[in-house]
């Protein structure tokens, strides 16, 4: 009978489940939702139960046809989003906080102005925000009545979404997460590959509340689920983008990828030297081939594909995301019609986390096709402003960008990504490249692979070709510009 590697992939929006097989093909998919709460402006919230839940009921779905066939299992997931639970009941004492969610921005302007910028970024490689978790472990244990007697009788927990996972897969046996996910904690020392006792102090935090941490092939424990007629072993975990990497095969010096989902991720493996930016990226930690610590360097924009989502939810000008590229291409250009989509504040390289979105360049000719457009084109820029940065801390210029992730298959996008960035833009035809990123982590993690080079070997690949000329790519860009400074100005 055959043996496959089961993938969750736990993401913002929803939940992954796929199995691939020896050639690293995928046999099956599982997908399903789960809901965003927004209970204020500038608040995200996931409900971990529901999350838990969902994934327990694509694993039923997998183990009717699959049981006795899974190999191990890998997991990735959304990072920086803090779910916090007493050791004895298993129950969340609080939502999850999402890493969108803005409610500990005031915390982190009185870090920034009582002078902690320095020691943070050289300890995480991370620049101040609420963004990572340390602000929003801080925000639970504040706001939640029982949290600090809970911590006095060693019953806290804190983890990212993978954590939590692995402690309800192994039935509350592991409380463990690895350096991809840990790194992102603004509480973890990218230096010795630990958690910091001097950050811990300054955000008040007890040792007892955070998990083990373990490279990213180890043994993260054994899935006990009575829907399973044996307990399958967990060897591979990683953070949505490091496993994207990982998927991409990106465990070389320098291979970069760029993951377009709700948001898009640029990241760059810089192997075993530490890379600070000076351009407003940040220093994180991915895996080499076999899955050690690793550094890299990484770019985020928090809204990618979202704007996309908005366009949809809330402007109701489309019925699908598949209908944009038809309706891009008709234009000749963009008219000078430019969107910022702030909605989150703005990522890298600006790290303003007050600006609003907006919309540029409006006249009386301007119609639905034409913010359809600047919505798509929205995101390459944003990408492009990261590129940029990356050629400048890397002291050399990017030639490949590997892509994946649901908005690759938007032609249109992919083509003005290459155009706009003057680069050749790589597609996996299996674009699932986070969810593979952790099955082939997993799969040397169990000794299913021996040597995953051969599998990069083989892979298949669509390749956009730089089509725009410099004198229009330079207009652009300028125009873009102009328009990111009238979004700054907006705060």
């Amino acid at each position: 009978m055959s043996k496959y590697i089961l993938s969750i992939d736990a993401g913002t929006t929803g939940i992954t489940i796929m199995l691939f097989d020896k050639e690293a093909n995928i046999v099956k998919k599982e997908y399903a939702e789960f809901s965003q709460i927004y209970p204020k402006p500038g608040y995200v919230e996931h409900d971990p139960l529901e999350i838990w839940n969902t994934t327990k009921k694509l694993l039923n779905r997998i183990a009717e046809k699959y049981d006795n066939q899974i190999h191990s299992v890998g997991i990735t997931n959304q990072r920086e989003t803090v779910v916090m639970w007493d050791r004895n009941t298993g129950k969340p004492i609080h939502n999850a906080i999402v890493w969108q969610c803005k409610r500990t921005s005031e915390k982190c302007n009185e870090l920034i102005n009582n002078n902690y910028s320095d020691l943070i970024k050289n300890k995480t490689g991370l620049p101040i925000s609420s963004y990572f978790s340390a602000t929003k472990i801080q925000w639970i244990i504040d706001n939640v009545s029982n949290a600090k007697e809970l911590i006095k009788t060693k019953s806290l927990l804190f983890g990212t979404i993978d954590t939590w996972l692995i402690w309800n897969l192994t039935n509350r046996q592991s409380h463990i997460t690895d350096h991809t996910n840990a790194s992102r904690t603004m509480i973890y020392n990218i230096n010795t590959f630990n958690w910091d006792d001097e950050l811990l102090a300054l955000f008040n935090l007890d040792k007892s509340i955070l998990p083990e941490i373990n490279h990213s092939t180890s043994f993260f424990g054994e899935m006990d689920l009575e829907i399973f007629s044996q307990k399958i072993p967990i060897t591979g975990l990683a953070g949505d983008q490091q496993a994207a990497l990982f998927g991409q095969y990106g465990y070389n010096l320098n291979d970069t990828k760029c993951t377009y989902g709700t948001g898009c991720f640029i990241l760059a493996n810089t192997g075993k030297v530490k890379v600070d930016s000076n351009n407003g990226l940040l220093t994180t930690i991915s895996c080499d081939k076999n899955g050690k610590p690793t550094y890299a360097i990484e770019g985020s924009v928090f809204i990618g594909g979202a704007v996309i989502q908005w366009l949809r939810d809330e402007l109701k000008l489309i019925k699908n995301a598949q209908e944009t590229e038809e309706i891009a291409e008709k234009l000749t250009g963009n008219d000078g019609v430019y969107i910022v989509p702030a909605f989150s504040g703005l990522g890298a390289p600006y790290w303003d986390m007050e600006s609003k979105g907006v919309i540029t360049g409006l006249t009386r000719g301007t119609n639905a096709s034409h913010i359809i457009r600047a919505a798509l084109e929205s995101i390459a820029f944003q990408v492009n402003d990261m590129i940029k940065c990356l050629n400048s801390d890397l002291k050399c210029q990017i030639k490949t960008l590997k892509v994946d992730g649901g908005a690759t298959l938007n032609r249109f996008l992919m083509q003005f990504q290459s155009n706009i960035s003057n680069i050749n833009v790589q597609k996996p035809n299996n674009i699932e490249s986070t969810a593979l990123g952790a099955a082939l982590l997993s799969g040397i993690g169990s000794k299913y692979w021996i040597d995953i080079d051969d599998l990069k070997n083989q892979k298949k690949d669509t390749v956009y070709l730089p089509k725009m000329n410099d004198a229009s790519r330079e207009k652009i860009l300028q125009e873009w510009k102009q328009a990111v400074e009238k979004c700054l100005q907006s705060n």
